[in-house]
């Protein structure tokens, strides 16, 4: 027997399956469907119904959900377009093949289930009879404006990550001329200089790692190198021996 629970102001299918010829209670360690089978026993009037068509009209007059197998439930929607499935599944079983005990067929059908599984002969009989034979084929390829995000929707990140970056450039502009005024007045031009370098490296797509500019020598050409270190002339002393102080 199927069972149905009311949601309010949803009208719409989930999936559900309790087997007996009586509704019991239900024995589950999971506090969410413990509360939903006291909805469940405790709404007036009752929202249990006999069969599938009686959940499904009343769902059809709004305010009212109902719970039922999902295979059953994938049959009704795609025939009957004012219903829709959500959800996921609350348990999984399967079908079976019932046989006496002792029965010479139980093994070759089981095998045969097997075989028109693994060949996807099940698949296409599922997709020839549910699917196909179907009246919501052109619903479901019809696009949902909940799926849709346009310019109005995204343009604030847009907007926040505009403002970062004008930030970003004015902090650091700032910070250049804060830093620019801590040196001599000489050497600013270097610094200068070696931005202009920098940026057209930069453009130019050259490696981040130089050697260091020869400021010694008051420009800003590379000296020799020996391993990235740059080497300059060391100056010379005149020697003086120790008879020099003697005579």
């Amino acid at each position: 027997m199927s069972v149905t629970i009311r949601i309010n102001g949803v009208v719409l299918l989930a999936e559900f399956k309790l087997e007996g010829k009586e509704i019991k209670k239900m024995d589950s360690q999971l506090q969410p469907y413990k509360r939903m089978w006291t909805v469940m026993q405790t709404t007036q009037p009752s929202v249990f119904t006999k069969n599938n068509d009686q959940g499904i009209e009343r769902v059809k007059k709004g305010n009212y959900a109902f719970l039922m197998e999902s295979t059953s439930i994938e049959y009704y929607t795609e025939r009957d377009c004012d219903l829709t499935q959500i959800g996921g599944l609350l348990d999984s079983k399967g079908y079976g093949i019932a046989t006496p005990p002792g029965s010479p067929y139980r093994a070759l059908i089981s095998s045969e289930i097997l075989r028109l599984q693994e060949d996807g002969v099940l698949h296409m009989l599922k997709e020839k009879w549910w699917k196909d034979a179907g009246k919501c084929k052109d619903e479901d390829k019809k696009p949902t404006s909940a799926s849709e995000l346009g310019l109005p929707n995204v343009g604030g990140v847009f907007v926040v990550l505009l403002a970062g970056l004008g930030m970003a450039a004015i902090v650091a502009v700032f910070e250049f001329i804060w830093r620019t005024k801590k040196i001599p007045r000489d050497e600013r031009r270097m610094i200068l200089m070696e931005m202009l370098h920098e940026l057209q490296d930069i453009c130019k797509c050259r490696g981040s790692s130089r050697p260091a500019p020869n400021y010694l020598n008051g420009d800003f050409s590379p000296g020799s190198t020996d391993n990235g270190f740059v080497l300059h002339s060391a100056t010379s002393f005149n020697t003086v021996s120790s008879q020099d102080f003697l005579s």
